[in-house]
């Protein structure tokens, strides 16, 4: 990775050394945790890329997928790799918001005798949090990660309490056990930057994790990042530059999904109730940016958006009832709106716009 693109592609000031060095960091860093997750994970790998990803933008992650395909396994994995706190929370019908975040109990002075009350801090105080079968527990319990997650600290007996960071809510959900489960609200679905899907393992795959789990094997995981390197790197892939252009193609993409506003494809308005928000159009960017670090590249081009277009819009779009009947998914609508949706400036677009957004084209591809 050089300076060199970020000088052709940016009209601000050339990136300098110390970004550089760090943006190499990242690469670096990327390339150690999955090298070392290969020793105990088998496949999977956009699914670990996906997750990195959204650590390295500081974002949640939601996985989807049928019991036994290793989502807790990841998660808990990674969190051996890196000098992070890790807890995990088993949801349960029964589970108290309490239990989550913490609670207040009644310390009594044995010298004076006097009581006072002492915060006793929950599973939720840690740099990566395990919400294993999230939509297993009731939303009043749901809900109490909603501040955790977009304020980044909890509220008990009207005191905040300051998370620590990095800061990562990484959730598992079941998608074929729907009996006695209470699916996510969408206010909560927003806020997980991407959600993850976790498929079965191809037939070579299987072979591999049968091999490995019926066997001894003694496995070292060195860990690779600290909380400080995490947020240094978090901080390098927001400097990132990104083009009007680019930024321009991810609003539309997120645009051409809500059906009550402008002119949008016949397929939306036949199979989706309701679009994603402008969190999706933040996601995209933020998330093309690292996924161009990641490239050896210190710019974002369209490319970057489209890759991770799905993990970011498939949990924001509301699908009706013609899309279930006709087994239409909001994977297949995203599809479909990348394959139609132009990287060149519509007609309408006046020439001042079209010369702004488009004059320096970031990507030769394109």
């Amino acid at each position: 990775m050089t300076s060199e693109p970020a000088s052709e592609h940016n009209g601000d000031a050339a990136v300098s050394a110390d970004e550089i060095a760090l943006a190499k960091k990242l690469v670096t860093a990327h390339g150690q945790i999955r090298q070392q997750l290969r020793q105990v994970i088998v496949g999977q790998e956009r699914v670990v890329d996906e997750l990195l990803i959204a650590m390295f933008c500081g974002g949640h992650c939601i996985l989807e997928g049928v019991p036994g395909l290793a989502k807790t396994l990841i998660i808990s994995t990674l969190s051996k790799l890196l000098s992070l706190s890790f807890s995990r929370i088993q949801f349960t019908p029964d589970l108290m918001p309490s239990d989550i975040t913490g609670t207040e109990v009644i310390e009594e002075d044995r010298g004076t005798g006097s009581r006072s009350l002492r915060f006793v801090q929950g599973p939720i105080f840690a740099n990566i949090v395990l919400a294993d079968e999230i939509n297993r527990t009731p939303p009043k319990t749901q809900a109490a990660l909603l501040e955790a997650m977009q304020e980044y600290q909890v509220t008990a007996a009207g005191f905040p309490h300051k998370l620590p960071k990095p800061f990562f809510v990484l959730a598992t959900q079941n998608p074929i056990e729907q009996e006695g489960t209470y699916p996510l609200p969408e206010a909560q679905l927003d806020r997980f930057m991407f959600k993850v899907l976790v498929d079965y393992p191809s037939e070579q795959e299987e072979f591999e994790i049968v091999k490995m789990t019926t066997s001894s094997s003694d496995i070292t995981l060195d860990r690779t990042l600290s909380a400080r390197d995490i947020m240094e790197l978090q901080n390098i892939v927001r400097q990132v530059p990104c083009a009007d252009h680019v930024i321009t193609y991810a609003t539309s993409l997120t645009r051409a999904t809500r059906i009550d506003k402008g002119e949008v494809p016949e397929f939306v308005r036949d199979y989706v109730s309701w679009g994603a928000g402008p969190r999706a159009s933040q996601n995209l960017v933020l998330a093309g940016k690292a996924r161009a670090l990641l490239n050896g590249r210190f710019y974002v081009s369209i490319e970057d958006i489209r890759d991770i277009a799905k993990p970011v819009l498939r949990h924001r779009i509301l699908t009706n009832f013609n899309a279930e009947a006709e087994s239409v998914s909001t994977d297949d609508i995203v599809d479909r709106l990348i394959a139609i949706l132009p990287t060149e400036p519509s007609s309408g677009m006046s020439d001042a716009m079209a010369g702004r957004v488009f004059s320096d084209k970031r990507d030769p591809s394109e």
